[in-house]
């Protein structure tokens, strides 16, 4: 098993920040870069705007744009309510020079900071190669909430996950079932739900949202991570990793990026 944890993130505020999205070095020698957007701020829909002009119109909470294949180079980001006149006013949120460098896959989210603030935080993809019949889960809280655990078969396995942390696995490929609750209690938040790992996938969990608003959970699949087969995997995925421990995951589909609507639980406002 291969563990993570790398907050590629910081958050933008209405003065703008710099922010870097690293280049993976195998796709060093691309012109452009792979992009998409999660709008992950609740019950705002919003105008997304890259320098100057209108990339995303009417994007709602809870979707996720398509890859973006985008020239490298630097890029000034906004966010604006709906419908405003030509990115008039001032913006919800705004990120001045942002670098996207030749060969990036990147996922740039619009969301809530732990405290409830509205933040832009850029993710690095990782699509590097995975071992035949393994696949990648990447967790990333991105939720107006606490720090969180993520169990599998009961044991706590992503302990502590802040946001707007990362935390990332390698596992065989296969159907598992997690959920998600406070951390160091039995207060469940998401879940349980289950998630279908395709072989050579790098499947990405988002929880977003807020105490007022419900929190909900948001996947994005990227394939493409394949190696060469050393050996015909069997069996149904027992899901270990190599110290017995089951696959953490949050999510109930691989269909794009959804919200999920699986009864999920808001979280309580203090530990149990």
């Amino acid at each position: 098993m291969s563990r993570s944890r790398t907050a590629f993130a910081l958050a933008a505020g209405a003065t703008g920040t710099l922010v870097v999205l690293g280049a993976s070095p195998a796709l060093a020698d691309s012109h452009t870069a792979t992009v998409s957007v999660l709008h992950a701020i609740p019950d705002t829909p919003v105008d997304v705007y890259a320098n100057g002009e209108r990339l995303i119109d009417d994007f709602e909470p809870g979707t996720l744009t398509d890859p973006l294949e985008l020239p490298a180079g630097d890029y000034d980001l906004a966010v604006y309510p709906a419908d405003a006149a030509d990115d008039s006013g001032d913006p919800l949120l705004s990120a001045d020079g942002v670098a996207v460098p030749a060969g990036a896959n990147a996922t740039v989210a619009a969301h809530l900071t732990a405290e409830g603030q509205p933040a832009l935080t850029p993710f690095v993809n990782d699509t590097s190669e995975v071992a035949a019949g393994q696949a990648r889960v990447t967790v990333r809280h991105t939720a107006a909430a606490p720090a969180v655990d993520v169990r599998a078969g009961g044991q706590v396995v992503i302990d502590g996950l802040t946001n707007p942390d990362e935390e990332s696995l390698t596992v065989p490929a296969g159907t598992v079932s997690a959920d998600v609750v406070l951390a160091g209690t039995d207060t469940v938040a998401i879940g349980p739900a289950d998630l279908a790992l395709e072989e050579g996938t790098t499947t990405i969990v988002y929880a977003w949202g807020s105490q007022d608003a419900g929190y909900e959970l948001a996947v994005q699949s990227i394939s493409g991570s394949h190696s060469a087969p050393s050996g015909v995997p069997g069996g149904s995925a027992g899901l270990v990793d190599d110290g017995g421990l089951p696959l953490p995951v949050v999510a109930v589909s691989l269909a794009g990026l959804v919200a999920a609507g699986v009864g999920v639980r808001r979280l309580a406002g203090s530990r149990a």
